[in-house]
C-alpha cells in the first residue's frame, strides 16, 4: 500500500474530494502552502470554497469523473465518500491512489515534534477548542484541526508556525487509527456509529489501539470518572495521565460553582492548586472537558496564566450551546447534540439558568442511531418543557429500516412533530414567549430553524 508521505513533496499534484468540508478545507491548504498544487470539488459551494478560490485552488462544484484531470497524482476523500463516488471510480480506472483524508492528516502530524489528538464519544470538539485557547494563550503558535468553527479563529482550523498540532480525532470507520500522536486524550467512550462498530466493545478496542500508537515516551490522558475508558485502556497495561471529578485524578476540580451559565473552580494537579478557572459555558461536562484541556496543557509545558486566561476567554465553539439571538422575547441557541448521553448533558446544563421553558427542537441524525438508541432518545426528549422534532437527518444514510421521527413524538407527551421546518417556524411562532429557552438541536440543518427565526425579529 503506497504511503501519502510519498506525495508530500513540492509540485505533487492532487486533487481532494469534499475540499469545502471542515477538515477537508485546512487539508487542502496546508497542502498549497507546502508547494503542492492542489485543486478540488463539492457539492456545494460556500465560505470555504471561496476562501480556497481565493488562495488559488481551483474548485469545482459536483462530483463528476473529469474533475480528475490531467495530471492529477493523488486523490484524497473523506470516510464519508464512498467507492461508487464518479470520482473516486474514475481515479482507481486511471490507477491514481485514493488516500483517506486521515491518513493525510496523519502523515503532516508526524512533522511536528509535538502533536495532542483529543479524542471520545463527546466533547471533542469543545476539548479541542479548549486547548487551542491555551496554546494561543501561552503564544506557542500552534497549528490546528478542530472538527467544528472557533470564534477565535474566525475558522475550524489555523496553520502556525509552532512546533505543536492539536488535532480533533474521530473514532468513525476507524479514522484517528491513521494519527500517531504524543498526546492523546480520551475522554469518553459510548456506544455509538454503531452503523460501523459491532457493540462497545468494539468500539473500546478501537480506542485501546488508537492509545496504543503513542510512543513510550508521550503521555496518554483518561477520563477516570469513565468506567468504560478505564476498561479500554487496562490491557494496555501502560501509566496513563487521569483526570476527573474526584482527588484521586491527577487534575481534579476542588469547590466547583455553578452561577447561571459561569462555573467557578479550582484546578488541582498532583495535590496542589495549578490555577483557578472562570469557565463561560455551563454544564459539569464542560467542567470536565476543561481539565482534559489543563492536563494536555500540562504536558505541553503551559503555564497556570495561560491556563486560566485562555479557559476564561472561551465562550463556545460553533454549534455548541450557540447563542443564535432573539426571538420572540425567547433566546434562541443552537447546539451539535445529536447522541442520548449529549443531550443529556446539554439537558442537565441548561436546567438551572433560570428559563421559564425550555424548547427542544430535535432533528435525529442518521436512521441507524435513531433505531439503536431509540430508548434513550425518548427519555431524554421527556425532559423538556415542550419538544418538537423535526424529521431524521439521513447524512450518509438510506431510510432501510423504516422509521421515523414520529416514532419518538408517540412515546412522549405533547411532544410535536413536522415534516418541514417551515411548519415548526410557524409552530414556535405561535407558541415562543419572553423566558423561553429555544434549542434547536442535532448534527445535521436544523441551526437553520433558530437562523431563520432569529433573522424575522432582526428585520
Amino acid at each position: 500500500m503506497e504511503q501519502f508521505s510519498a506525495y508530500m513533496q513540492a509540485g505533487k499534484h492532487g486533487h481532494l474530494i469534499g475540499v469545502g468540508g471542515v477538515s477537508m478545507s485546512p487539508l487542502a491548504e496546508v497542502l498549497s502552502d507546502m508547494g503542492l498544487r492542489i485543486q478540488g470539488s463539492d457539492i456545494n459551494d460556500g465560505e470555504n470554497v471561496a476562501h480556497l478560490r481565493a488562495k488559488g485552488i481551483d474548485v469545482a462544484i459536483g462530483h463528476r469523473a473529469e474533475n480528475i484531470s490531467e495530471g492529477v497524482e493523488f486523490v484524497v476523500r473523506t470516510a464519508a465518500v464512498h467507492d461508487d463516488n464518479p470520482e473516486v471510480a474514475e481515479a482507481r480506472r486511471r490507477g491514481i491512489p485514493v488516500f483517506e483524508r486521515t491518513q493525510a492528516w496523519g502523515t503532516i502530524m508526524m512533522d511536528y515534534p509535538r502533536s495532542i489528538c483529543i479524542s471520545g464519544t463527546h466533547g471533542k470538539t469543545t476539548t479541542t477548542s479548549m486547548v487551542t485557547h491555551i496554546l494561543m494563550a501561552a503564544e506557542m503558535d500552534p497549528t490546528v484541526m478542530i472538527g467544528g468553527t472557533l470564534p477565535l479563529l474566525h475558522a475550524g482550523h489555523r496553520v502556525g508556525h509552532g512546533d505543536t498540532i492539536i488535532m480533533d480525532a474521530c473514532e468513525y470507520c476507524n479514522s484517528f487509527l491513521n494519527f500517531y500522536p504524543t498526546i492523546a486524550v480520551i475522554l469518553d467512550i459510548d456506544a455509538d456509529h454503531l452503523d460501523f462498530f459491532k457493540d462497545l466493545d468494539d468500539i473500546k478496542a478501537s480506542f485501546r489501539e488508537f492509545a496504543s500508537h503513542v510512543p513510550p515516551e508521550g503521555t496518554i490522558i483518561a477520563n477516570m470518572d469513565d468506567p468504560n475508558v478505564l476498561d479500554a485502556l487496562a490491557p494496555l497495561g501502560r501509566k496513563y495521565m487521569s483526570f476527573g471529578l474526584t482527588e484521586q485524578a491527577e487534575v481534579w476540580a476542588r469547590d466547583i460553582r455553578c452561577l447561571g451559565p459561569t462555573t467557578d473552580f479550582d484546578v488541582m494537579y498532583r495535590g496542589e492548586l495549578f490555577t483557578h478557572v472562570t469557565l463561560h459555558v455551563p454544564g459539569i461536562h464542560n467542567v470536565k472537558n476543561a481539565l482534559a484541556a489543563c492536563a494536555g496543557a500540562i504536558r505541553l509545558g503551559c503555564g497556570p496564566l495561560a491556563a486560566k486566561y485562555g479557559l476564561g476567554a472561551f465562550n463556545g465553539a460553533g454549534r455548541r450551546f450557540e447563542f443564535k439571538g432573539k426571538f420572540n422575547g425567547a433566546d434562541v441557541y443552537d447546539d451539535y447534540a445529536h447522541h442520548p448521553s449529549e443531550l443529556h448533558a446539554l439537558l442537565d446544563a441548561t436546567e438551572n439558568l433560570g428559563y421559564k421553558r425550555r424548547v427542544v427542537v430535535f432533528q435525529p441524525h442518521t436512521f441507524s442511531r435513531t433505531k439503536a438508541l431509540f430508548d434513550d432518545f425518548v427519555r431524554e426528549l421527556r425532559r423538556p418543557d415542550m419538544t418538537v422534532l423535526a424529521e431524521i437527518y439521513a447524512a450518509r444514510e438510506q431510510n432501510t429500516i423504516g422509521i421515523s421521527s414520529k416514532d419518538i413524538a408517540r412515546e412522549i407527551p405533547n411532544a410535536m412533530y413536522f415534516e418541514n421546518f417551515d411548519e415548526i417556524e410557524k409552530a414556535l411562532s405561535w407558541t415562543a414567549a419572553p423566558g423561553d429557552l429555544i434549542l434547536t438541536v442535532g448534527a445535521g440543518d436544523i441551526y437553520k430553524v433558530g437562523e431563520r427565526l432569529v433573522s424575522k425579529t432582526e428585520k
